[in-house]
C-alpha cells in the first residue's frame, strides 16, 4: 500500500483557483527556457515578446559595441 504524506494546508495568500497545471510544460520540454522577473522588471515588461525585444535590442547594441571596441 502506498503512503501518501501529509498536504500542509495552504497559506490564504497562495490562491491557485485560476491556475493552470502544466501551463508551461510544452514550451519548456521543447527548450524554451522559463525565467522568473522581479516584481520592477515585470512592471515594465508585461509578456515575453517585450522582453524577447528589449533583450534583441540590447544584444544588437552589444555587438555593435563589440565590433568598434575590436576597431580600436
Amino acid at each position: 500500500m502506498k503512503h501518501e504524506p501529509e498536504q500542509a494546508p495552504l497559506r490564504p495568500e497562495y490562491d491557485f483557483s485560476s491556475g493552470t497545471r502544466g501551463k508551461h510544460h510544452e514550451a519548456y520540454r521543447r527548450g524554451r527556457n522559463v525565467v522568473l522577473l522581479d516584481p520592477d522588471v515585470a512592471a515594465v515588461f508585461k509578456d515575453s515578446d517585450a522582453v524577447n525585444a528589449a533583450l534583441r535590442a540590447l544584444a544588437r547594441l552589444a555587438h555593435a559595441h563589440a565590433g568598434r571596441a575590436s576597431d580600436r
